[in-house]
């Protein structure tokens, strides 16, 4: 069962995917002033890619806490840049995240570099409904599409739920023009530039946005959730209603039939 309750009912869950070569607890800790900001509104959940990421150096032994979501290269490495390729290992990494989706109750997902790239796959599966997944919304930083051969058709129709995009102009392992692109995938994606590099911005400048965009997505869970609440409650009254007049309606069958 999920655990959505957890959270309580003033916050959201959102489920945090890294980039490459980082973990749940690296990602974290590099999180750390972004999740300060949004503490009030927020819980966030991190969990490691299924994958050990091949050793920088040819020869050494690689190192268990780089992780990787999937290789798009046939030496089972990954570039973002890459275009063409494979994605060994991309439905075990699936699994695990729509797995962890369930078992946490999350409602949005964010991500960073092949995390974010993730984050966009996982959009568009949920759009066509070929996930349990359904986020309400998505962060994306320092995001692009996938230039594996199986993922070239996700990109065909635009995401709409609401997203925020966040990217460094100097960007030079994800360029801004990889990101400018997966940000045409979604709707009205709200836009988000910094003058770094291949990071996730946590200045104190960017503060505000971050803190209005998930205090607008809070307000919107919350309201849904009441509306669903208010459904549920008029559908069990009708039918309470309907089962105190079905003996009366029996009776008076009963009484004709004399």
């Amino acid at each position: 069962m999920p655990k959505e309750s957890e959270a309580g009912d003033g916050k959201l869950k959102v489920l945090a995917l890294h980039g490459y070569r980082q973990n749940a607890d690296t990602f974290k800790a590099k999180l750390g002033s972004f999740r300060k900001f949004l503490n009030k509104y927020v819980e966030f959940v991190f969990v490691s890619a299924p994958h050990t990421a091949a050793p920088l150096e040819v020869g050494s032994e690689p190192d268990p806490n780089q992780r990787s979501w999937w290789f798009n290269k046939e030496d089972r490495t990954f570039k973002g840049t890459n275009q063409g390729g494979p994605a060994y290992g991309f439905d075990e990494s699936l699994r695990l995240v729509e797995n962890t989706w369930q078992t946490e109750g999350c409602h949005g997902l964010l991500g960073f570099s092949q995390g974010a790239c993730f984050v966009g796959l996982l959009c568009d599966l949920s759009a066509r409904g070929m996930t349990t997944m359904k986020p309400q919304f998505a962060v994306v930083a320092s995001g692009f599409r996938s230039g594996s051969l199986v993922h070239l058709n996700y990109y065909e129709n635009k995401i709409q739920i609401p997203s925020l995009h966040i990217f460094g102009e100097t960007d030079e392992i994800i360029s801004k023009d990889m990101s400018e692109s997966l940000t045409e995938t979604f709707l009205i994606p709200e836009i988000v530039t910094h003058a770094g590099g291949h990071y996730f911005p946590a200045q104190a400048s960017l503060k505000q946005t971050y803190v209005e965009f998930f205090r607008d997505q809070l307000q919107q869970h919350l309201e849904a959730k009441e509306l669903q609440n208010a459904t549920e409650a008029n559908s069990f009254h009708i039918e309470e209603q309907a089962e105190l007049e079905a003996p009366h309606e029996h009776s008076e069958s009963d009484s004709d039939s004399d």
